[in-house]
């Protein structure tokens, strides 16, 4: 059993395919997702601030295998340590300008609930099974986001990404995001290096 908490040192580095090129000063959409607080949140109703919002694929239960392939497929390994780091950074994150901080994946906020409860994270995580948020949208809020996927083990998952939500819409995004156990320190850095 692979221990999830850390990185191999050979995981293949994804590359930037152009699947987020178009989410800068893109409008979120009047999407509702269930949140781990036990409530929803709906994206077009973030509120004042900045909003750190990071996607990922999928997070691994201690005593659950991976997809098969997951360690090879660019991008894919990760998500446990990137949500640590998160959590790690989560009030130096609000310091630096962040109103508020949410992951978000394609998995049932059950699951996501016993992440956050057993990594201690401080944040919620949003759920979309749907994926609604990879259709497209006409950028004015209608529709999802076109957020970019890939296919593994029989699923469609989300790529990792991270928005920058700022007065309803996409102020910067992180596309490709490697390597995953950094990510919250790039994040921080750039809030820091771009006060409001």
């Amino acid at each position: 059993m692979s221990d999830y908490t850390s990185l191999p040192a050979d995981l293949p580095v994804p590359e930037d395919d152009g699947g987020a090129a178009h989410l800068p000063g893109t409008t979120l959409p009047s999407v509702e997702l269930r949140g781990t607080g036990g409530g929803t949140v709906r994206l077009d109703a973030l509120g004042a601030g900045r909003t750190v919002l990071y996607v990922y694929p999928l997070t691994s239960r201690p005593g659950t295998e991976l997809p098969q392939g997951w360690d090879a497929f660019p991008g894919a390994r990760g998500c446990t340590p990137e949500a640590c780091g998160f959590r790690d950074h989560h009030g130096e994150l609000l310091a630096a300008g962040a109103a508020r901080v949410f992951g978000l994946s394609s998995q049932d906020t059950d699951y996501q609930r016993e992440v956050v409860e057993r990594l201690h994270l401080p944040f919620e995580m949003l759920s979309d099974p749907a994926r609604s948020l990879a259709g497209a949208g006409d950028g004015d809020g209608n529709g999802g986001l076109a957020l970019p996927t890939f296919d593994i083990g029989g699923m469609t998952l989300y790529r990792r990404l991270t928005l920058i939500v700022r007065n309803g819409a996409v102020e910067h995004v992180f596309y490709p995001v490697f390597p995953p156990d950094e990510h919250a320190d790039e994040v921080l850095a750039w809030l820091r290096r771009n006060p409001v």
